[in-house]
């Protein structure tokens, strides 16, 4: 795998295009940022499962795609907000409502990389990750 500029866009581009193909799974190379947003997610309920796994000192994930009826995805969409040309910082009282509520944000805190609503009731902001719905 070779090294992007944007790591977290090259995840959430991932998982959108093997749920486009109605994948049951993606591996992805593993980091803590990643490792971080996936447990959300699952969390979250917007993915099945996710497994890291250790092969010649490099580490990888597995996620596991979540379908409801008709292989419809759990997940609508995804989106990238803060980028290395551009970060995008929020303070806790402007973490945004994804959807009216049914997706989530995530941000990258002092706190560690926490859900938007998590970080409005710590009163923490931070750097504002993506969006999920």
């Amino acid at each position: 795998m070779g090294t992007t500029s944007d790591p977290i866009a090259d995840l959430l581009t991932r998982i959108r295009n093997a749920l486009a193909a109605e994948h049951t799974f993606i591996d992805v190379a593993h980091s803590k940022i990643k490792e971080s947003i996936i447990a959300i997610l699952k969390k979250k309920g917007f993915i099945a499962q996710y497994l890291v796994k250790e092969e010649n000192r490099k580490k990888t994930m597995r996620i596991f795609l979540k379908y409801g009826e008709n292989r419809k995805p759990v997940i609508k969409g995804l989106r990238r907000v803060s980028k290395p040309s551009l970060r995008v910082y929020v303070p806790s009282s402007k973490i945004p409502y994804v959807f009216g509520n049914m997706g989530i944000s995530v941000l990258s805190t002092s706190k560690g990389v926490i859900e938007g609503s998590l970080a409005r009731s710590s009163n923490v902001g931070g750097e504002l990750l993506c969006l999920v719905w």
